[in-house]
Formats: structure tokens, C-alpha cells, sequence
């Protein structure tokens, strides 16, 4: 369902994930989220699929069971131009599963959060595409319910949403069970919110928030905790800042409190159509996203201090001439921070302290706790790097320096009080996090010790 290249893509297969399924043979694992897990496998003729195994807890309710085996079934009969069409699965199996298309692309939560909001064209033909696909899903019978940036991939031929159908099923299992919903609660739709009958209504809801998303790098409602959010979703009006003048009135519409106010999958497009340049259709090419920023490639500081070490030794007739007390330099401590959700750090200023981010200041996010998809994030701006800094490790910027396997993401539930990482920036900075209540709630703590660039 997700991926870019099918050599280097998803995670190795852990000891607790299933080696077939369904006579599928899972090659990795994709990801996982509130439905189940997500596997990369192969049919016998060798095209690339993406496997969905559906979590235990649902699988033991037989009123799922029976949900599921209808939204599979109606899944099956949207057109596969704008989705990842479902190909197989076996709702009656110990364990439920389906099988759809994999769709090379990268997820729009994974351009946005890495490189900032779409540019208008790139927008334009997103907001189009994708209600494209949800006229498909609609004219199939099916309510997405979970339309977010994760569940739509952009490829060569146009954005493709996935993951429909089956959320129904899941969220009248989760009602049954106590009271909650499933879906994500930053892109829901107001009447989803108050657990009224979600209609195809609320997916152009959430396509008004995944426009702003987009165009902006900032959820419509805002960030923290789930109940803020879905109060802001039902009782306050969205921050439109930053979205393109010309996409103002649909989006305004899209995001109506009153369902039946929001416009059709067809009226969508046809607003876009207006807004295209020039008179023809809306066209798609095969480069039509933005290309992606080249990530500066910074020296390793161990081969700069090789080269040092070398041109030391030569410059002396072959003795190296390093102080004998050289240390360490010393780092800017600071005490506890409390980091808002949404809000980041900027290692370029004197004193680094929280700051709200938005469109305007994406290139100086060093460190942000964002809580807008579907598990709360420790990120950087493209062209950082987040590591992990071992137990063992001394607490030193040449220490922050050696490690590797840098990411620009980290998801924050995998730490514990006390857990290490360390921010590596383009400018040169380099930062010691240390994460004192890393919980996901209103903001986190920690201690920031920080090595400025020369």
C-alpha cells in the first residue's frame, strides 16, 4: 500500500510478525496502526502487494467479523484508478487479512512533514485527484472515515487514498466496546466527533483538512491532546492561514459544520477545474510534485579529523601536534523544558526556547513534538538528523557526531523517562536531548544540552 522501491522498502520481519499469511510469504513489514499490521509480499508472478492483519482484539468480535466480510466486499468494487484496489483477503481466516495493490509513492504526511505545504499547482491537482478517488469510493457504497495525509500515497499518476472500507467495520466494534472512535481525531469531521452516522459528507470534511495540511504543514484545528482537537473540530472555526487565496472559498465550504453545507466529490472537482491555468482540463504529468530538496551532504567529523590529523603530522616533519590537555568543549546546559504539542526548537537562536510552528518557520524546525498524524512524533526539518544516543554513550557532541542510522523522524512512545537523542542540524549544531517525561499529553519534558556550530 505504501512504499517507494521494492529492494529498500519497509522494516524486517520481527519475532512476533507471522511469516505467511494467507498463502502470501511476507518479505517486510510496512508499517502498523490502529486497524493491524501492514506486510510487503509477492504473488506467484511476482508483482508487489501489501498484506493488512487485522489486530486480534477486532478479529474476536464476531460482529466485526461480519462488518468486514461486507466492506471487503464493497471494496472490491471501486475502480482501481485512484486507489490500491483490494485484490484478495479472507475475512473468516484465525486471523482476518486482505491483500490490495502495492502503490509505489510516498505518503502526503510524509512529503509535508519533510518538506513543507505544496506549492498551488502540486495542491490543485492533490485536492482534485483525491476527490476523485472518493467519488469512486462513494459511487462503490463506502465511507472512508479515515481520510488523513498517512492514507494517501502520492504516485507517478496522481494521489491514491487506501485504507477504505474496512475502518466501518472497526469503528462500530470500537463504539461496542467503549465509546470510542476510530479514525484519527485531527482529520475528523465534526458529526464523526459527537459519534453521530458518518455520511460521504464527512470525507470532504476531512478533505478540507487534508487541504490546509497540505498547503500549510499545519493541521486545519490545531494540535494536542484528542479532546482539544475534536472540541476546536466541532465548536470553533479552522486557521486557514498560509492556504492559497484562490482555494479559500472551497475549502471554507469543504469544512462546514453542517454536512449536508459541504460540497459533492463533483462539485470539488469542478471548483478545481475553474482554478487551473489556462482553459484546458486538469492534466497530470508523470514529475507533477515539486522535486524534492537535495539533502546537503555534511562531511562525517571523523574523516574531517583524519584530514586534520594527517596535514598536523605533515606539517610538523611527522610528529602531531595536539595539546596535551585538549578536552571536550563545553555545551550550553539548560534546565527543563516543557515542549507544547505542535510547538518546536530552533537551535539557531540565543536562549532556544519553544516556538509555535507554522508555514513561515518550517526551515527552523530543529526539534518538534507533533502530534498531527497518526502517532505522536519527534521530527526535524529536511536536511537534519535524529539519532538515538545509546546508554553507554558519553554525553559529548563527538558522541552525537558518531552515531548512526540518522532519521528525521522518531515516534515518541518509544521512549522511556531518561531516553537520549541527539539533533544533528544543517547549520552545525549539534544537541544532547534528554527526554525527563517524554508521555504523549498537552507537552513533554526535557534537558537540552547544546554544542553551537563555529
Amino acid at each position: 500500500m505504501r512504499g517507494a522501491e521494492f529492494g529498500e522498502v519497509g522494516e524486517p520481519l520481527g519475532p512476533d510478525d507471522p511469516t505467511t499469511v494467507g498463502g502470501y510469504r511476507l518479505a517486510a513489514r510496512l508499517g502498523s496502526g490502529g486497524m493491524g499490521r501492514v506486510y510487503l509480499s509477492h504473488t506467484p508472478g511476482g508483482r508487489p502487494v501489501a498484506v493488512k492483519v487485522i489486530r486480534a482484539e477486532f478479529a474476536e468480535d464476531p460482529a466485526f467479523r461480519a462488518r468486514f466480510r461486507h466492506e471487503v466486499a464493497a471494496a472490491r468494487r471501486v475502480p482501481a484508478l485512484c486507489t490500491a484496489p483490494v485484490l484478495d483477503g479472507d475475512p473468516e481466516a484465525a486471523t482476518p487479512w486482505l491483500a490490495t495493490a502495492y502503490v509505489p509513492g510516498t505518503s502526503l504526511a510524509d512529503v509535508v512533514n519533510r518538506h513543507g505545504g505544496l506549492p498551488f499547482p502540486p495542491l490543485l491537482l492533490l485536492v482534485a485527484g483525491v476527490a476523485e478517488a472518493l467519488g469512486a469510493i462513494h459511487g462503490a457504497g463506502v465511507v472512508h472515515r479515515d481520510l488523513k495525509p498517512a492514507n494517501v500515497l502520492l504516485s507517478a499518476d496522481g494521489p491514491r487514498v487506501i485504507d477504505f472500507g474496512i475502518a466501518r467495520a472497526a469503528d462500530a466494534t470500537a463504539l461496542t466496546r467503549g465509546g470510542s472512535v476510530v479514525g484519527t481525531p485531527t482529520f475528523m469531521a465534526p458529526e464523526q466527533a459527537l459519534g453521530r452516522p458518518v455520511v460521504a459528507a464527512s470525507d470532504i470534511f476531512s478533505l478540507g483538512q487534508l487541504t490546509v495540511f497540505a498547503a500549510t504543514g499545519r493541521p486545519a484545528f490545531g494540535e494536542g491532546t484528542a479532546h482539544g482537537v475534536l472540541y476546536r473540530i466541532v465548536h470553533e472555526q479552522p486557521s486557514l492561514d498560509g492556504v492559497p487565496e484562490p482555494l479559500l472559498p472551497l475549502v471554507e465550504r469543504c469544512l462546514a459544520k453542517d454536512p449536508t453545507a459541504r460540497p459533492t466529490p463533483a462539485e470539488v472537482i469542478a471548483a478545481c477545474q475553474e482554478l487551473a491555468p489556462g482553459t484546458g482540463p486538469l492534466s497530470r504529468s508523470p514529475d507533477w510534485l515539486p522535486p524534492t530538496p537535495p539533502t546537503p551532504r555534511r562531511p562525517r567529523r571523523r574523516q574531517l579529523a583524519l584530514l586534520a590529523g594527517a596535514l598536523a603530522l605533515l606539517a610538523s616533519g611527522g610528529h602531531l601536534l595536539l595539546p596535551n590537555d585538549e578536552r571536550p568543549p563545553a555545551g550550553e546546559e539548560y534546565g527543563t523544558i516543557e515542549l507544547p504539542a505542535g510547538d518546536h526548537l530552533f537551535l539557531g537562536e540565543d536562549p532556544v526556547t519553544p516556538r509555535a510552528s507554522n508555514a513561515s518557520n518550517a526551515h527552523q524546525i530543529d526539534l518538534r513534538y507533533f502530534t498531527g498524524g497518526e502517532e505522536p512524533l519527534l521530527r526535524t526539518a529536511e536536511g537534519n538528523e535524529l539519532v538515538r544516543l545509546p546508554a553507554n554513550a558519553a554525553p559529548t557532541a563527538e558522541s552525537c557526531r558518531a552515531q548512526d542510522s540518522p532519521t528525521v523522524a522518531l515516534p515518541l512512545n518509544s521512549f522511556t523517562p531518561g531516553d537520549r537523542l541527539c539533533v544533528r542540524t544543517r547549520a552545525g549544531h549539534v544537541a544532547l536531548i534528554t527526554l525527563t517525561h517524554p508521555a504523549p499529553g498537552p507537552h513533554i519534558t526535557l534537558t537540552l544540552t547544546l554544542w553551537r556550530a563555529p
